[in-house]
């Protein structure tokens, strides 16, 4: 690969890795874009009521599995004196209670923290064929001819699943559909019958029971779809409308034909399901998620750092920000100032003073050193000693300032004591110099082009939602390197040199 080429192909991919690692964040693990955000989280909370019969006492509850579309965690238990285990496999959760006597009611807790997960899972693996239903005449007569009819009507399982449910809710005049259809009225019932004649064409289904996170509910309504196997995925109908698809609000409990609560030696007095919807920082979500998926790429932020480490990052990642702005205001705009990268770090400066504050007092130092080393040039100074002189009376200078202002009530002199101390006193010797060998006019306006190339990085590093994003998102820096490589063999005309030779174009034209 050619030089020429290897400038583009290294800007494409910083820019490439950069970009893909923030969309993986963002995506993924859902870490917003923008501060402030917020995010829906749920608490759900089952309370099961049990009274006591003879002998030991035994309940099972079956807790939310780790669906699609929603992470379970921070899960607390209550159960006073019971002892509790937990089952768990993939597709299936259980909490196990159990006390040697109980001598009265007693109420057991489960409670657990639901937020989205932005990653979409597989809601389970590749299922066995099941067995033809075993049915008597006349039904199996007439699932056969049911069969038969759905097939005529369908072209491949997902249709053939829909027609099914269509059927089921249409009042059909055909003897067959009658004969199945008496005293079949509840989503699950319709949703077991549709799995007998899914199965008669050995079509893979499953029961799916869940409960619908969208507001405040004291006694939530477990509802019920219909999981079918297409042959590749899981489809997932709704019984009691027929439309295919999970809603976004469907929290998957648990699957088959188990009850979500049993017990033995005592009896069920009462069952709720209680959801209470909560809004939190959707920073905190992902930071949540991040830890529980033990992701690498999201911990790739400030966020885990000490405060005062994440303070210095802030302020060290903003930089490039900065350098960017020099990079086009010098190679494009073509304007001039003392030293490269000098005023980034006087832009840095005047995030504490603020730009219009920070202006007049750097060009009040940089006037009083100007005069002060003027003076020092008549003494005949080496070169060394004279930026020493000159750093220590721009040193006093601050400090000048800052009692002055301290005495006059305010705290603006106060910060000046944070501008880049060096920096300023190389840009006093530089200016003088240029003062003597090319005249004050041009001293003045590489001067002025210094300030205003700190004033415009100013007010790009200022902006919030890149301090947001050097802290969440440092990987954008990957980016900004990218269009500085990118724009790094530009060797066409400048602005000023297009406004400096106007005359000859004229000319040419």
């Amino acid at each position: 690969m050619t030089r020429s080429r290897q400038w583009v192909v290294l800007s494409l991919l910083l820019i490439m890795v950069g970009g893909l690692v923030f969309a993986f964040k963002v995506v993924r693990l859902g870490y917003p874009v923008f501060p402030d955000q917020t995010s829906e989280q749920w608490v759900v909370q089952a309370r099961l009521r049990i009274e006591p019969v003879k002998g030991p006492v035994r309940a099972s509850l079956l807790l939310p599995v780790r669906s699609t579309g929603f992470t379970i965690s921070n899960e607390s238990f209550v159960s006073r004196d019971f002892g509790l285990t937990i089952q768990e496999e993939m597709f299936r959760r259980r909490a196990d209670w159990a006390i040697r006597s109980l001598d009265g009611d007693r109420t057991l807790y489960y409670r657990a923290t639901v937020i989205k997960d932005m990653r979409q899972h597989r809601f389970a693996t590749r299922p066995e064929i099941p067995p033809p239903p075993q049915l008597e005449e006349p039904w199996a007569t007439a699932l056969e001819d049911l069969v038969e009819e759905v097939k005529k009507e369908s072209a491949d399982v997902q249709s053939f699943a829909a027609e099914i449910l269509d059927h089921l809710h249409e009042s059909s005049d055909d003897a067959s559909w009658k004969i199945f259809m008496e005293g079949v009225e509840s989503p699950l019932e319709h949703a077991r019958l549709a799995q007998n004649i899914l199965a008669a064409e050995q079509i893979p289904s499953k029961l799916v029971h869940g409960i619908m996170l969208r507001h405040d509910v004291q006694r939530a309504v477990v509802d019920t779809m219909l999981a079918v196997w297409d042959g590749d995925d899981w489809l997932l109908f709704d019984p009691a409308t027929g439309q295919q698809g999970r809603p976004e609000e469907f929290m998957i409990w648990w699957r088959g034909l188990e009850t979500l609560a049993s017990v033995s030696g005592a009896l069920i007095n009462d069952l709720q399901i209680s959801v209470k919807k909560r809004m939190t920082s959707s920073l905190e979500l992902a930071s949540l998620r991040t830890e529980l998926k033990d992701s690498f790429v999201g911990r790739i932020s400030l966020l885990h750092l000490p405060v005062q480490t994440q303070s210095v990052y802030e302020v060290l990642l903003l930089v490039p920000f900065g350098i960017l702005v020099i990079v086009l205001l010098r190679n494009f705009i073509g304007l001039s100032s003392f030293g490269t990268f000098a005023p980034v770090l006087i832009a840095l400066a005047f995030r504490e003073t603020e730009l219009l504050k920070g202006i007049l007092l750097f060009m009040l130092i940089v006037s009083l050193g100007l005069v002060f080393r003027f003076y020092l040039e008549r003494l005949r100074l080496l070169l060394v000693p004279r930026l020493a002189a000159v750093v220590t009376i721009v040193v006093l200078l601050m400090t000048a300032i800052s009692l002055l202002s301290e005495r006059m009530g305010t705290e603006t002199g106060l910060s000046v004591s944070l501008f880049p101390m060096v920096i300023i006193s190389m840009v006093i010797e530089r200016m003088s110099i240029v003062w003597e060998e090319r005249g004050a006019a041009t001293s003045i306006r590489e001067g002025l082009g210094s300030l205003l190339m700190a004033s415009l990085a100013y007010l790009v590093i200022s902006i919030d939602v890149l301090e947001y994003w050097v802290t969440v998102f440092p990987e954008v820096n990957l980016i900004v390197l990218g269009l500085i490589v990118a724009l790094g063999r530009y060797t066409g005309f400048r602005l000023t040199e297009l406004f400096r030779f106007r005359q000859l174009a004229a000319r040419d034209s």
